[in-house]
């Protein structure tokens, strides 16, 4: 199915970024797949976090994708930094959204790329290869998954919503944690889907909450439009909407001040 046979095209800003943004993580996706389940040397950064060569390879050609086509917009990726840019807009990369799932072998991994138009998230693409499934959406246009738009739930009380998080540990939490705890008691149930499976499954309305207490820019800035455009919201715990506040709750509309209000 082609991008022109799922959107409302003519009237749909960001046109050729999120034809690029989708196959770049398409292509990047499938480089993925052919470590996937394979023999890895796994190596840890300076903050303990586990890097492969599929995460350094997928980003080098999301990098090359976006240079040949927009060579004066910026890039931030998590494996090879910042490179500046002219044009007021920077691609946001993580070629391994949850590694550490990568290096088991389940598949809920994802590869996520991400356009800030002056300070505001506008165009994202979420791959998840080793599902099959492909997540997208840009300003105005809606959140499609495989062609298929897509909504959040249409849950509207806390005492019926599903709560997803990365790692429930005290520990991962910190000071958070008081508020997490209370969100546990005043919601229906809780699971460990996380990393950015857990924000497109609220993205789809499979699920209600997704809480993330420890967030980089390149976690978010492809599925913030995603959460927006799918009627949801995404904020830090302070309230704001912002990718570098540190952490990240993606929820929807009905739910955001009730959740907002338990966690803190």
């Amino acid at each position: 199915l082609s991008l022109h046979d799922a959107l409302p095209i003519s009237r749909m800003s960001y046109e050729r970024e999120l034809e690029v943004a989708i196959r770049a993580v398409e292509e990047a996706g499938r480089l993925t797949l052919e470590y996937f389940r394979g023999e890895l040397e796994v190596e840890h950064k300076s903050d303990a976090s586990p890097v492969t060569i599929a995460d350094r390879r997928a980003e080098q050609q999301l990098r090359a994708t976006l240079a040949s086509a927009f060579p004066d917009d910026g890039l931030l990726g998590e494996e090879f930094g910042a490179l500046d840019g002219t044009s007021g807009r920077r691609w946001i990369i993580d070629p391994i959204d949850g590694t550490q799932s990568f290096i088991r072998g389940v598949p809920l991994y994802g590869v996520l790329l991400g356009l800030e138009d002056r300070g505001r998230c506008v165009v994202g693409a979420v791959g998840f290869p080793a599902l099959g499934e492909t997540y997208w959406a840009a300003q105005g246009a809606g959140a499609w998954m495989n062609g298929t738009r897509i909504r959040v739930s249409e849950v509207a009380r806390l005492a019926d919503a599903t709560v997803l998080t990365s790692d429930a540990k005290p520990e991962h939490y910190g000071d958070f944690y008081p508020g997490y705890e209370r969100l546990l008691r005043r919601t229906a149930r809780h699971r460990g889907w996380g990393d950015c499976y857990g924000y497109a499954l609220v993205a789809r309305g499979a699920a209600d909450v997704m809480v993330d207490p420890k967030l980089n820019p390149w976690d978010i800035a492809a599925i913030l439009p995603l959460l927006e455009e799918a009627g949801g919201a995404f904020f830090d715990w302070s309230g704001e909407t912002r990718i570098d506040g540190g952490s990240g709750i993606g929820t929807t509309r009905a739910l955001r001040d009730e959740v907002l209000a338990t966690l803190r």
